[in-house]
């Protein structure tokens, strides 16, 4: 069973949303699939990354052109990653890329950009979104190294008042979108795995934001409060991340499941390919689009799990609900007019 979890940037979903909360819902769907594929926002913690070792971790421009029968996946045991910033190197990249080259025995090395790459976290609508500058540079300067995937540890230009509001009152994550579309770009000009850690450069003088995480966090944003460094789960990800390659088709995919209402390329390429989706009623979002017919809606993801499992030993997941249709008589054409 080959599973695709999937919950957008940017949209404010009610798990998943915030700071790596969709980790939970990660491995319990990874513990009945053979391999789960999931995008960087479905894990990423701050610090934390708790992907299981069946979980694939892929980014998500490239997981769209993978299902769209563009590309396939090749797994692979460990990456080479170029881990870029912002001059002058700081202690933070420094030690984070340390301390995963430590425990994850992960081969990193640091490249400082000439060009600051610089983003700039706006609202559109009620998402999350924002302005690049400075990628084009960054790609061509990278172009010279060898590596097999890259780490981002820049920081995010967020206005003041909406990055208190986001660390005392929750909502949407004003990050998620602008990194969701850095990565996007770059790993679409390089063709390999690409993942952004936002750098907390906020000054000691601004006294009121440096001390914010001084305090007691919503649950689904503590992971943001118990590190200004953010690096580790990009590295994590990306140490066995799989490349573009051979391997893994997209008619290997048995089922994708999806918050609710949010209908983009992965939707409509499952949809193209008769991949089941799977949408859970419970993770809320901003999105209001109409479901496809289509797709199986459950409540929770505690029933993705019982309709994985039906998937899996080809049972109809409907029967195993109440109340069942009446079965289906198909009359020709001749019977039909006659009637």
């Amino acid at each position: 069973m080959l599973g695709v979890l999937i919950i957008p940037t940017g949209i404010n979903c009610e798990i998943g949303g915030h700071a790596g909360d969709a980790n939970p819902v990660a491995k319990l769907l990874a513990s009945c699939c053979d391999k789960l594929i999931i995008h960087p926002n479905v894990v990423n913690a701050s610090d934390i990354n708790e992907m299981t070792t069946n979980t694939l971790y892929v980014e998500g421009s490239i997981l769209d052109r993978f299902l769209e029968g563009e590309i396939e996946l090749e797994e692979v045991k460990s990456n080479k990653i170029l881990c870029v910033c912002n001059k002058p190197a700081t202690h933070l990249t420094l030690n984070a890329v340390s301390a995963a080259r430590m425990t994850l025995g992960a081969h990193i090395e640091i490249l400082e950009l000439d060009t600051p790459l610089e983003m700039v976290a706006t609202e559109k609508d009620g998402f999350a979104t924002g302005n690049i500058y400075g990628f084009e540079e960054l790609i061509e300067q990278v172009s010279t190294y060898d590596f097999d995937a890259l780490a981002l540890h820049t920081p995010i230009d967020i206005p003041r008042d909406v990055e208190l509001n986001y660390y005392r009152n929750g909502g949407l994550n004003p990050m998620g979108g602008v990194e969701a579309k850095c990565s996007k770009l770059i790993a679409n000009a390089l063709n390999l795995p690409v993942a952004h850690a936002p750098y907390d450069d906020t000054s000691q003088k601004d006294e009121e934001m440096y001390h914010i995480f001084d305090q007691e966090f919503e649950p689904r944003l503590a992971a943001e409060a118990i590190s200004n460094c953010y690096l580790h789960c990009v590295l994590k990800g990306l140490h066995k991340a799989p490349r573009i390659g051979t391997g893994i088709n997209v008619k290997d995919v048995d089922v994708m499941v999806t918050p609710p209402n949010c209908i983009g390329r992965p939707h409509r390429a499952c949809i193209e390919h008769d991949i089941p989706v799977i949408a859970v009623e419970e993770n809320k979002n901003h999105c209001h689009d109409v479901m496809p017919e289509e797709f199986i809606q459950v409540k929770n993801y505690w029933e993705v799990v019982g309709v994985i499992e039906c998937l899996k030993i080809g049972i109809e997941p409907s029967i195993v609900r109440r109340p069942i249709e009446k079965t289906t008589i198909y009359k020709s054409e001749g019977e039909k007019n006659d009637s």
